[in-house]
């Protein structure tokens, strides 16, 4: 092989036959690296160290997944992995993306994709389908009709509808007293988080009368649970019994792509400050307008419906994501924590009841712009807009790339009730 020092040292004396050798061998290192490179690959990125450096990152369009261990783990086009590396940074492929999916599917011995599969592949059939889900919801209802009401808050671009269900002593009528709200699966890949929605049901209605913290917490809140705030992108996910890694709705864009980040498309401070994409192949696109997606539309309109007497009723909040294990509180918008509509006081507050979640399950506790900017979310959005105490929580596990998104279902339980006692301070503190 022919080096640098090599060429350099022939001078005006080398041949043309050298020259032409080295023009092919870099032409030919070119093409073996652009066929090494994946459609989308799972990288590695160090050097976005700080959270400006990694809202760049992120800025460029890639998937990003998690931050863990100085990097961030990202899925990236060729382009996309070669704009990072123009920036500066280092990447380290770990795999290509479909085949990872295809490999967590375990679909790696089927020829052909079996569409009539309607379930999560082999083995995780523990996590609920959208229609096991509902199942689960009305028979909630069913065995717990005293403190129950099962609604929805409207539908789904493919017109599922969006359930939400009340917890509550007299769950028929509306009281004076504090409500809380949990919302979850905003990210179709997102499956854990839907099971700690259903935990929280399933916690709150057959423990209740036996249970002194639940029933204390029933009998003094109106809990309302939103399970699956993206039905379409989540059956999606799953569709032909494989996974997709599909994150946005199901939305069709007018240049025939698919998909609204239904994270950046609340109406506060909507595509204000670098913090989502415009472009619709991004996995953060904004879509067209706030709240131009149906799953926002109608869960704006429920958070805006419990303003009575023009008093917002509901005071806690928790948005269930994966993975990173974190605790996250507004802004995401901007790296201020003194700014418009937030003072020191409430800055303060939001932190220390943060802390005092995180110090429960384990979690690290952040201010959401932190990790990087974001704009049009929905911890953002019900702060800004009603001063509701909302926080993001990164659920299990701590980073992994493609598993972090996929942990097998036997994780389900212990994931889910390792939340309890974060769930239980964000309820003693919705006054």
């Amino acid at each position: 092989m022919l080096n640098k020092r090599r060429v350099l040292g022939a001078g005006a004396g080398v041949t043309a036959a050298v020259l032409a050798l080295v023009a092919g061998w870099q032409a030919g290192a070119q093409e073996n690296t652009a066929a090494a490179a994946p459609d989308r690959g799972l990288y590695e990125v160090h050097g976005a160290d700080t959270a400006t450096e990694r809202t760049e990152v992120a800025d460029t369009g890639v998937d990003v997944l998690g931050v863990r261990d100085g990097a961030m783990e990202v899925v990236a086009s060729p382009a996309q992995a070669d704009t990072l590396r123009a920036q500066g940074l280092t990447l380290d492929l770990a795999g290509d993306w479909a085949q990872l999916l295809s490999d967590r599917s375990g679909a790696g011995a089927r020829d052909v994709r079996d569409l009539s599969v309607a379930d999560f592949p082999a083995g995780d059939e523990g996590y609920h389908t959208y229609d096991e889900m509902t199942a689960e919801l009305r028979q909630a209802t069913t065995d717990h009709a005293a403190i129950t009401s099962l609604s929805s808050v409207g539908s789904s671009y493919e017109g599922r509808d969006i359930p939400v269900i009340k917890i509550s002593d007299n769950a028929a009528t509306d009281e004076d007293e504090p409500e809380v709200l949990f919302t979850c699966n905003m990210h179709a890949r997102e499956h854990l988080t839907t099971e700690m929605c259903l935990h929280i049901v399933q916690r709150f209605t057959d423990g209740y009368g036996t249970d002194q913290a639940v029933t204390g917490f029933v009998d003094s809140k109106e809990i309302y649970v939103i399970p699956s705030q993206n039905p379409d992108g989540s059956e999606y996910d799953i569709s032909g019994g494989e996974y997709q890694g599909w994150r946005k709705n199901r939305q069709p864009n007018s240049d025939g792509t698919v998909g609204t980040d239904i994270n950046r498309n609340f109406s506060y401070k909507w595509g204000c400050c670098g913090g989502s994409s415009g472009n619709t192949s991004a996995e953060d696109y904004r879509g067209p307008s706030a709240a131009s997606t149906p799953e926002v539309a109608a869960v704006q309109a429920f958070v805006d419906s419990r303003v009575i007497g023009g008093v917002q009723q509901i005071k806690g909040h928790i948005d269930f994501h994966t993975f990173s294990e974190l605790v996250l509180w507004p802004f995401g918008h901007t790296y201020d924590t003194v700014t418009e509509g937030m003072t020191q006081e409430e800055y303060t507050r939001f932190q220390t009841i943060g802390q005092d979640m995180a110090s429960s399950n384990g979690y690290t506790p952040d201010q959401s712009s932190g990790l990087y900017i974001t704009d049009g979310d929905i911890n953002d959005w019900m702060w800004g807009t009603h001063k509701v105490l909302s926080y993001c929580f990164e659920m299990y596990p701590s980073g992994g790339g493609i598993d972090g998104f996929y942990p097998p279902d036997e994780d389900i339980a212990p994931q889910t009730s390792r939340n309890d006692g974060a769930v239980d301070i964000l309820l003693t503190n919705a006054t």
